[in-house]
């Protein structure tokens, strides 16, 4: 590898880490920069919010209760499944780059307008306009980083897409742990803030990285595609054989596509039982992975860490941090078994682990609610821990699979509306999810483990 992609791959991780923090290759780093981009919003909002519900200058400035706290933190999916509807008619029409770039501005308004949230409705409003923004950036980085990385280094290029998700959560754990202390509405408003930093670095990104070459080949620029393709794959070489049969390959496929009627439309994910397969099996990774019950850490670690007995503010907060630090170590090790044992395995491990997680945890929580104030420290630190290995399961498969999966299953014709419509049932399980999540803990306690435990083994045999 030479010099040129030791620097095309600076430029993409850099990119990647902008992405993972806030929300969404080489040349082929150039797509891992994108990736950051979403990712990072995510990762940054998700841990965000989980660290502004455990603080009290955020709780009493919107008088939240159960309903509240669920509405003010699900409202981001609502703009999660909007956002898709768009996304894949956008990126297909327009590019890849352009939708990248239209989503950090959208996010960025999103941002700006949650800092400055003078109620609920100000605040909902600015979420879901986030929450579209991300979904935009999210869905078309992922594309983009599918058509851009060498096969080769697939599946740690587009793995660690949602990867860099704990790169921003760690970033936003250390932030709101931080302001936590300060005693005005700075100590909400500037987290949220910080968030802005992402998407502005993935605007000034942008223009270093080359669009897809795929994109490129089906709009007829064949010279900006071949160039891109030596960019990604032999340091600009256009003579590399490899160039040569990866650019013919390309073209062949697009080609093939096109003469057996595929359009780049998005009734095309419906029109043939090839595409709904495609479709069906591509999606799975989404609602699977909302169902798992991640949300329940991702958003409402404070609620879970009551439930175990350990109720201080800044204790949670630390827990927060390290919890992002665990987790980032365990999807990089999920995305090497992913890229080396394959990826059903890798799912169908972790969801094992998962529901074994899961009724221990309920049946610690049930210990602890019989009798709060009798519990040993070592119950309560059990309980934390066993919700520790958790999220570090979840890490392992869902994390990079994600994003990672999908876009290899569907073809070109499909892939941007597919991978839109797997991100809108994402999102639409996730806005669910998110909402109850909070009721439930607070009405039926422990018992809401043992229920998605019970989700969990029915998801195993779904894929198996």
């Amino acid at each position: 590898m030479g010099p040129r992609v030791y620097i095309h791959s600076f430029v993409s991780l850099a990119y990647l880490f902008y992405c993972s923090i806030n929300c969404e290759c080489t040349q082929s780093p150039q797509a891992t920069v994108y990736t950051n981009r979403f990712l990072q919003t995510g990762g940054y909002d998700g841990s965000m919010l989980n660290g502004l519900n455990i603080l009290p200058s955020y709780t009493d400035y919107f008088h939240l209760n159960d309903v509240t706290t669920g509405l003010n933190t699900a409202s981001v999916f609502i703009g999660g499944i909007l956002g898709p509807l768009v996304s894949g008619i956008i990126a297909d029409k327009w590019g890849r780059r352009p939708a990248i770039f239209w989503g950090s501005v959208v996010t960025l308004v999103g941002i700006v307008l949650q800092t400055a949230a003078q109620n609920i409705a100000m605040f909902v409003v600015a979420r879901v306009l986030l929450g579209f923004g991300s979904a935009i950036t999210g869905i078309a980085g992922g594309v983009y980083l599918s058509e851009s990385f060498p096969s080769r280094w697939r599946a740690w290029g587009v793995g660690l897409l949602n990867d860099f998700y704990y790169v921003g959560a760690l970033i936003a754990a250390g932030v709101t742990l931080g302001t936590g202390q300060w005693q005005s509405t700075w100590a909400w408003r500037a987290p949220s803030l910080f968030q802005a930093i992402f998407s502005i670095g993935c605007i000034m990104t942008l223009p270093f990285i080359p669009e897809s070459p795929r994109w490129l080949v089906h709009q007829g620029y064949y010279e900006e595609a071949r160039l891109a393709v030596a960019q990604t794959n032999a340091n600009g070489n256009l003579a590399d054989p490899v160039v040569i049969v990866m650019f013919k390959e390309i073209v062949d496929t697009l080609k093939w596509e096109k003469e057996n009627g595929s359009a780049m439309s998005p009734v095309e994910i419906f029109k043939t039982p090839s595409a709904r397969k495609r479709l069906l099996i591509g999606m799975s990774p989404g609602p699977f992975s909302c169902i798992a019950g991640n949300i329940i850490a991702s958003y409402y670690f404070g609620s879970e860490l009551d439930t175990a007995g350990i109720t201080n503010t800044n204790e949670q907060l630390k827990a927060n941090v390290v919890l992002n630090v665990w987790c980032l170590a365990c999807c990089l090790v999920g995305t090497h078994l992913a890229a080396k044992w394959g990826r059903k395995p890798t799912a169908m491990l972790s969801q094992v682990l998962l529901s074994a997680c899961l009724f221990i945890i309920g049946g610690l929580s049930k210990l602890y609610a019989s009798n709060p104030d009798g519990a040993s420290n070592s119950l309560v630190y059990g309980n934390v821990a066993v919700m520790f290995l958790f999220q570090g399961f979840y890490s392992l498969a869902w994390t990079p699979l994600l994003y990672l999966y999908p876009p290899e299953v569907m073809n070109y014709s499909i892939r941007a509306n597919g991978l839109a419509f797997s991100s809108l049932v994402l999102n639409a399980f996730a806005l669910v999810f998110t909402f109850i999540m909070p009721i439930g803990l607070g009405n039926i306690g422990w018992k809401m483990y043992i229920i998605n435990a019970s989700w969990d083994l029915i998801i195993l045999g779904l894929i198996d």
